[in-house]
């Protein structure tokens, strides 16, 4: 961008491009990140052609992760009267940005993970002695600590934002 942006557009290109190089880091790819990014702080809701032009993507790569965004829940479509071309705007609030992501990571990774598990455990729950038995008790180790994981997991999503910070000060504390 140029030299002319004022100091708040110059910090959010950098905090977009970090967010892009954290996504990866999440399993999600770059520009998927930098979208979500520029949405979330964007002052008003942007249109397909203004992310295009200010990330440098093509359409086809703006439309793949606009639409996996809405997918996520973590940017919605906005029609405006008169317009034709959607608007897309992104959640502000920080806590339920991240209990969506909780969730979404939930259905798509913990789930079917958590069904491997449980099969495994089942399938080998016979097993009396030796390397079989070590398996099933590796694999229900592992179940049990998912879906623990999973049970905290939701407790906090259920929380009020307030209260889900008390209750990790005293844990940490």
């Amino acid at each position: 961008m140029s030299a002319a942006l004022p100091n708040w557009e110059k910090a959010r290109d950098e905090f977009v491009a970090q967010w892009g190089a954290l996504g990866s880091h999440w399993g999600i790819n770059r520009t998927m990140a930098q979208i979500h990014a520029l949405l979330m702080t964007a002052p008003e809701p942007m249109h397909t052609d203004e992310i295009m032009e200010r990330l440098r993507v093509s359409r086809g790569n703006a439309n793949t992760n606009l639409r996996e965004l809405v997918g996520w829940g973590l940017i919605r479509v906005v029609l405006k009267k008169g317009e034709r071309r959607e608007y897309f705007e992104a959640e502000k609030d920080v806590w339920q940005m991240f209990i969506t992501i909780a969730k979404e990571r939930k259905r798509r990774e913990l789930d079917p993970a958590l069904m491997v598990l449980r099969s495994c455990a089942e399938q080998t729950q016979s097993e009396k002695t030796g390397a079989g038995l070590d398996f099933h008790r590796q694999m229900r180790e592992l179940q049990e600590f998912v879906e623990f994981g999973m049970k905290v997991s939701d407790t906090v999503a259920s929380m009020k934002h307030a209260s889900a910070l008390q209750w990790a000060m005293r844990l940490l504390g």
